[in-house]
């Protein structure tokens, strides 16, 4: 079963993750992902919406696919994970991420990686929880939370795993609005994205590239050394 289907329309790009379940991430997942933001590269997008299933934008990593990894494979898992995420968050195109459920560790950072993050309202989670599992957040995504959360709320929502509702998300400037009927809020994802077309892509390519490429090539430098296991010198 395919976890990710990718459509382009009207220059606008849509990557759409269902696997029935939580869109866990795994070696799939990312394979998928890359196929996704290789086509909507190569067919000139203009813009791009990034969206889960009814109830879970994604729950992030496959939380039982981590202990049967060998610390080879889980090392692999770990900068895959890194370089797809970045690669979502250097993209030369605006992004949309649209929360349809829970966001929750890889999920809740695929959506700060996007320009724009729009939610459902209901019941969700959107959470780093790496602080109550036990994970030391790498480089990576604190630089990703850093341009998507105030310094008021950063060391809450990073580091203290406070978990929000949408609309505590949206009050606290993590999410640019909350959608509260779901029958309307693809196309009004869509109608943010058809905004956005009218930018000049060179121009914001080139401000993006200025602003986010020294730290990113900075947070892959540091990448290895944060790997679940140290590699031998």
């Amino acid at each position: 079963m395919k976890k990710i289907q990718y459509e382009l329309e009207n220059d606008i790009a849509h990557i759409m993750m269902d696997d029935g379940k939580a869109n866990a991430m795994d070696f799939d997942f990312f394979e998928e992902m890359g196929r996704a933001l290789d086509r909507l590269e190569g067919e000139g997008a203009k813009s791009l919406i990034i969206k889960g299933r009814p109830g879970f934008f994604s729950g992030g990593l496959d939380m039982k696919l981590i202990p049967t990894l060998s610390p080879t494979d889980l090392n692999t898992l770990a900068e895959t994970f890194a370089r797809t995420i970045l690669r979502v968050f250097s993209l030369p195109l605006p992004t949309i991420a649209l929360c349809t459920g829970h966001a929750v560790a890889g999920g809740a950072i695929l959506a700060f990686s996007c320009d724009l993050r729009f939610a459902f309202e209901g019941p969700y989670r959107i959470q780093m929880n790496e602080a109550v599992l036990g994970i030391p957040l790498p480089s990576w995504m604190l630089l990703i939370g850093r341009s998507a959360i105030s310094v008021q709320w950063f060391a809450e929502a990073f580091l203290h795993a406070v978990a929000y509702t949408p609309l505590q998300a949206l009050e606290k400037g993590m999410l640019h609005g909350v959608i509260k009927s779901k029958e309307e809020a693809l196309a009004f994802a869509k109608a943010q994205a058809e905004k956005l077309k009218n930018l000049n892509l060179r121009a914001y390519y080139e401000s993006k590239k200025r602003l986010r490429e020294s730290d990113v090539r900075d947070v892959l430098e540091l990448l290895q050394g944060e790997l679940p296991f140290k590699k031998e010198e």
